[in-house]
């Protein structure tokens, strides 16, 4: 089996290197070699390879950003995903894709269910939208993962920001009304490839699934658990901080909205793989172990 992996630097690209590897054949492509910003050449690019699976990591991510590049975002997030299906279904072969919590309007705190009424808030939200919808339009075998909240210790993330402020700063504040749950990259991977292992020989299993670790937190909580964790494992690092004190979205004005609800329900992805994902702060707390090392 081959399997071209594009976004391969990525946070998540860079796991599903890892974790794709032992299924097939694995041509791992990065920007420079396959950019979703020239769909035309991208399709080109995959066609000659010829894959049997192909997984689509890359995204534009940039949140804020994509207010200012919104043609940008809906080529990346939208027109090369739905170039990407065509060549799926004109291939035969299986496409895997990511999308986001934000296609929803983030209203309520009951978690969010795969056939629930969408309605972004943003540019970024709408694009990934628009990406989804038309893989689905385009009858290609897929697995479509809407996750959230995903970190890696590969690159930037919140908790690296947290524990360097809390070296740095005696209070910091942390917005409390945002509610989700802080998901691995690397959790996102082993998943993708045993869903994927599974869909091969089970097709019925393709489709739109929901892929976030276990409970709930908000960033403020987030924040606690992680700097918590890292004082008792590196206590001699000079921790100033004595306060995190919560705040609302509103203290911190960003160019796109954000969904205050991001709580995503995983049953069916449960049900469907037999599956059990763990709960948030084991990642986090792995991921701490990983960089505090």
């Amino acid at each position: 089996m081959k399997i071209v992996l594009l976004g391969a630097n990525g946070q998540l690209g860079w796991e599903l290197q890892r974790s794709l590897a032992p299924l097939g054949e694995l041509h791992a492509l990065d920007r420079r070699s396959a950019d979703l910003a020239q769909p035309e050449q991208l399709v080109n690019t995959v066609r000659a390879l010829r894959p049997d699976v192909l997984v689509n990591a890359a995204a534009h991510t940039a949140v804020d950003k994509a207010e200012s590049e919104a043609a940008l975002a809906h080529t990346v997030n939208a027109q090369a995903p739905a170039a990407l299906a065509q060549l799926a279904a004109e291939l035969g072969a299986w496409l895997v894709h990511y999308s986001t919590d934000y296609v929803f309007d983030g209203s309520g705190t009951r978690a969010w269910q795969e056939g629930d009424a969408t309605g972004p808030l943003n540019v970024y939200g709408r694009s990934k939208l628009a990406g989804e919808q038309a893989i689905a339009a385009s009858g290609c075998k897929h697995l479509v993962f809407r996750t959230s909240w995903v970190y890696a210790a590969r690159g930037g993330n919140f908790a690296k920001t947290m524990l360097r402020l809390a070296q740095e700063r005696e209070r910091l504040t942390v917005i409390d009304d945002q509610h989700g749950a802080p998901t691995g990259a690397d959790l996102i991977a082993d998943v993708s490839a045993h869903a994927l292992r599974a869909a091969i020989t089970r097709p019925e299993l393709a489709g739109l699934y929901h892929l976030v670790a276990a409970g709930e937190t908000s960033w403020h909580g987030y924040a606690e658990h992680a700097i918590a964790q890292a004082r008792a494992l590196r206590p001699e690092l000079g921790w100033k901080v004595q306060d995190i004190a919560p705040v609302p979205t509103s203290a911190f004005p960003t160019p796109a909205q954000r969904p205050h609800n991001s709580r995503l329900d995983t049953r069916k992805l449960q049900q469907a793989f037999g599956l059990t994902l763990p709960p948030w702060q084991r990642g986090v707390d792995r991921l701490l172990a990983e960089i505090l090392a």
